[in-house]
């Protein structure tokens, strides 16, 4: 029997239960701790909550044995939320602080979601990024495959003296000319990256390496039609989704300042 009990004196678990015994009866004499206290009320707004949330979950509305285990349950996390605040178990713990963060960020990224920009900036983005929105471009040029390194300073002399492009780069099942091709044409044979890297204002000219999926090219643009550039209203859903990815980070880093600016910090060591 004595070894028994020296067993569970050696138990942490004990230890863990008396300390919150000792401290209910002291913060309990007191009236210290937690805000709320020791009392604990379920209105029936929490419990409709409650109910919508299992609802929203299993796409029917509990029965009467399961609300009362949902209730029970919430009152269950409740307490234990309570007791490990009033244990401090939320001070210095690592994993609780990483995971109000990452709550905190999600919050803010909720916030800045919600946010409508004006026709003003969704304008300027439409401006700063014509290409992207406008009619399908037809181009026709020509390519040399330069191979997965795409080294092009041997292919360039050989182009300066005059050797036929199409003997030269490495052999490919990938057309040497297109012509009169769309846009969407020629980022299904070379991806998008090869077609957006397309100068036109190097009309005639080879130019590159550009680059592929493949690998890198030398390109010469033999005709270029960009397209005619919508109105805002024509593209107002594309432009206001490509202006919130585009932007969300750094929306989110001006949301982190203002609070931010709220906080005085002195870092020992930093100037």
């Amino acid at each position: 029997m004595e070894s028994r009990w020296r067993a569970w004196a050696r138990e942490p678990l004990l230890h863990f239960l008396l300390i919150g015994l000792l401290l209910f009866l002291v913060l309990g004499r007191s009236g210290s701790g937690h805000p709320e206290g020791y009392s604990i009320r379920v209105d029936e707004d929490q419990i409709a909550r409650l109910a919508a949330n299992w609802e929203r979950t299993w796409q029917r509305p509990p029965n009467a044995e399961e609300l009362n285990r949902i209730v029970d349950n919430h009152v269950r996390e409740e307490i234990y939320f309570r007791e490990a605040l009033r244990l401090g178990l939320d001070e210095d713990d690592i994993v609780i602080r990483r995971r109000l963060r990452t709550k905190m960020e999600f919050l803010t990224r909720g916030s800045i979601e919600s946010e409508a920009p004006d026709d003003a900036v969704l304008q300027q983005w439409l401006d700063d990024h014509p290409e992207t929105y406008a009619a399908d471009a037809v181009m026709s040029f020509d390519q040399i495959y330069l191979g997965e390194d795409g080294v092009a300073d041997e292919i360039q002399a050989a182009l300066d003296a005059g050797t036929d492009p199409q003997q030269l780069g490495v052999s490919t099942r990938l057309p040497f000319s297109m012509t009169d091709a769309s846009r969407s044409d020629v980022e299904r044979q070379f991806g998008e990256a090869f077609a957006g890297a397309i100068d036109a204002d190097q009309m005639g000219e080879w130019q590159g390496p550009v680059q592929s999926g493949f690998g890198g090219h030398l390109v010469r643009l033999r005709a270029y039609d960009p397209g005619e550039a919508p109105s805002l209203d024509d593209v107002r859903q594309r432009v206001e989704n490509d202006w919130r990815n585009a932007t969300a980070s750094e929306r989110e880093e001006e949301a982190f300042a203002v609070m931010r600016s709220a906080y005085s910090v002195e870092i020992e060591g930093r100037d």
